[in-house]
């Protein structure tokens, strides 16, 4: 996945590669235990897109780096359908 440091925008936003905004407020409660794909791909692009660090990730949401390595390897194969939990098993058959 390839991103620009020009995308940050200012602090708490950014601008994805679609042309879409993530701000702070896109992110997942720092309490989340149910891990949808959707959620995923908010932390995952977060830190890609410089919105926020892997450390701070891995210490806000309580995930281990890597689980979120997983995230983000499953997102560069196979995009944000990868982070499916179904799709994941799917393309491991």
């Amino acid at each position: 996945m390839r991103f620009r440091k020009d995308m940050k925008t200012g602090a708490g936003l950014v601008r994805l590669a679609d042309g879409s905004f993530l701000s702070d407020a896109d992110l997942p409660p720092r309490d989340t235990t149910r891990w949808v794909a959707s959620r995923k791909l908010a932390v995952v692009r977060a830190v890609l897109y410089q919105l926020r660090t892997q450390e701070e990730v891995l210490e806000t949401y309580s995930i281990s780096e890597e689980e979120f390595c997983d995230w983000v390897n499953c997102l560069a194969t196979n995009g944000p359908s990868g982070l499916k939990i179904t799709s994941r098993s799917n393309i491991s058959r």
